[in-house]
């Protein structure tokens, strides 16, 4: 049995399904959902969404990433999170990654391509509301798209 780190105690708000929706032109709601494997020591996100609909930008209906998953761990020696991504193109990365409850940071600088990803918490923590911005020389950043995810709560429940 793998003991939990403390620190991994703050992703716990994470934990659940939300829905997911792109602030692009033409593409509709997805979900992510938060579990934890392996006995807390990782938490494993999936999202997906129903088909792109032939509204979509023809670029993304070519190119959806659609489904992914990421495991994200903790170095414990620094304290900070790596998050481990794969989606269907094929495309496997690296982030490192902190959340302090509120701020959802991750970031990646690889050459000719850095990519970084910020969300805020809302106060009553059932919003995450960010953007991804992508460097093609790490100096100027643009921002790709922004994203918004809110929790789904089940009838009955708070």
């Amino acid at each position: 049995m793998v003991t939990r780190h403390p620190a991994l105690a703050e992703l716990d708000v994470l934990v659940g399904r939300w829905a997911v929706q792109p602030k692009v032109e033409g593409l509709g709601t997805a979900w992510t959902e938060f579990t934890w494997r392996e006995g807390g020591a990782f938490l494993r996100q999936v999202t997906d969404a129903e088909p792109v609909p032939d509204a979509a930008p023809q670029a993304w209906r070519e190119n959806s990433p659609l489904p992914t998953i990421a495991m994200i761990g903790l170095d414990d020696t620094a304290e900070a999170f790596a998050y481990l991504y794969a989606d269907a193109r094929g495309v496997h990365r690296v982030y490192q990654m902190t959340f302090d409850g509120r701020l959802w940071r991750m970031w990646r600088d690889a050459p000719g391509f850095g990519q970084r990803f910020t969300a805020t918490r809302s106060a009553d923590g059932d919003v995450l509301d960010g953007q991804w911005e992508m460097s093609r020389d790490g100096v100027t950043w643009n921002v790709d798209f922004e994203i918004v995810y809110t929790r789904e709560r089940i009838r009955g429940s708070g």
